[in-house]
């Protein structure tokens, strides 16, 4: 495996401390300006951790590649899953369209519902890593916290389903600069998203569809949840009812749904 490269943002904002420090060595009269370059790249770093679909802190997958965009291919990945009531659902619904998605499953949860995470393998699908306790805190974590986060995620998901995730998808898409040596070193990719629902926090399903259907195109690649799915004013989930729409939608464009793993594959 090759060495893990900081990015040039990265590299360059390591060099920026650096000359701070030299700058207030030799001119110590002048430390507030050196602080103040520290002070404005450090929050240049905390836009770009929250910032899901940036590239500034690592390699990130928020589009297939053109390989996939000539095939006519497009991405459905469900996260925060397995849930009991919500995924079986979910996979019926897949079913019936004949199409393959990818769930990004929380460790815990899938340790929890091992026979479900089988089911979603057995079905044609793929499950990839959303970490092991799935956290907001995970987004302060330095080396050790994202390798015990991801690690963890990697053997509790592969333990269920025999098969180690390509991917991993951070909660809300939230990082730092640390996570990236660590998707290095187990061999995975960081994957977001195109273009998501808020199928978590919004009951309306037209406006959940809307934000999907929106620009939808080959390449995409569209996130949705089957974990801590939000309920409709009649007690359904949000995503039951979007996802049969959406996929006629995505039937009518022609469009072929695949997993991540497979479109990142050459045929």
């Amino acid at each position: 495996m090759n060495a893990w490269k900081p990015t040039p943002f990265i590299f360059g904002s390591a060099m920026l401390h650096v000359a701070a420090v030299i700058f207030i060595l030799f001119e110590p009269a002048r430390w507030l300006w050196a602080i103040g370059a520290i002070a404005f790249n450090q929050a240049f770093i905390c836009a770009a951790c929250m910032w899901p679909r940036g590239s500034l802190l690592g390699d990130n997958l928020v589009r297939l590649s053109e390989e996939a965009i000539q095939r006519g291919e497009i991405a459905l990945t469900f996260d925060d899953g397995p849930d009991p009531e919500v995924t079986p659902k979910v996979l019926a619904i897949l079913s019936a369209h004949g199409v393959r998605a990818t769930f990004f499953c929380i460790g815990e949860r899938a340790a929890a519902h091992p026979e479900l995470c089988r089911e979603i393998v057995a079905a044609g699908h793929a499950i990839e890593n959303h970490g092991q306790l799935h956290r907001i805190r995970n987004a302060f974590f330095g080396l050790s916290g994202w390798m015990k986060e991801v690690g963890d995620g990697q053997i509790t998901l592969e333990s269920i389903t025999g098969r180690r995730p390509e991917f991993y998808r951070a909660l809300a898409g939230l990082r730092n600069p640390f996570l990236a040596p660590v998707l290095h070193r187990l061999g995975i990719r960081l994957a977001t998203w195109t273009r998501r629902g808020y199928d978590t926090n919004t009951t309306d399903t037209e406006v959940v569809l809307a934000r999907l259907e929106k620009n939808l195109a080959a390449g995409d690649i569209l996130l949705l949840h089957d974990g801590n799915a939000a309920k409709t004013a009649g007690g359904s989930s949000v995503v039951i009812e979007v996802l049969p729409r959406l996929l006629a939608k995505i039937s009518n464009q022609k469009l072929t749904p695949v997993t991540l793993s497979n479109a990142c594959t050459p045929p």
